[in-house]
């Protein structure tokens, strides 16, 4: 989609450190981070809504990504979160996870 700024950074019209990248998906810092990390899991394919993503094969690209951002971020037993918006709450339409952390201190 020639709008979107998630296809915009996948195709490299807006230049991001990715912290993670495959064949299927990218993942970056926030640029307004809500956690000391930040990330946004996003599919490579313009998928506009959590709903509309029905091929299995994007939702295990996508699992896949954010249990190695887990571990490449040193979130396990740290706490974390993982979002997703949808069906018009979402401030930009294509398919987009958050990955939050850490979310309480380890004892």
């Amino acid at each position: 989609m020639d709008n979107c700024i998630f296809c915009k950074i996948v195709k490299g019209e807006i230049p991001k450190d990715f912290k993670y990248e495959d064949d299927s998906v990218v993942a970056f810092d926030n640029i307004n981070p809500a956690a000391p990390i930040h990330l946004l899991i996003v599919p490579k394919e313009h998928i506009d809504d959590f709903f509309n993503a029905k091929d299995p094969k994007t939702h295990m690209a996508i699992t896949l990504a954010i249990h190695k951002l887990i571990e490449k971020t040193g979130l396990m037993g740290k706490g974390y979160k993982i979002e997703v918006n949808g069906g018009g709450s979402q401030e930009i339409d294509h398919l987009h996870f958050h990955l939050f952390g850490p979310t309480r201190a380890r004892k």
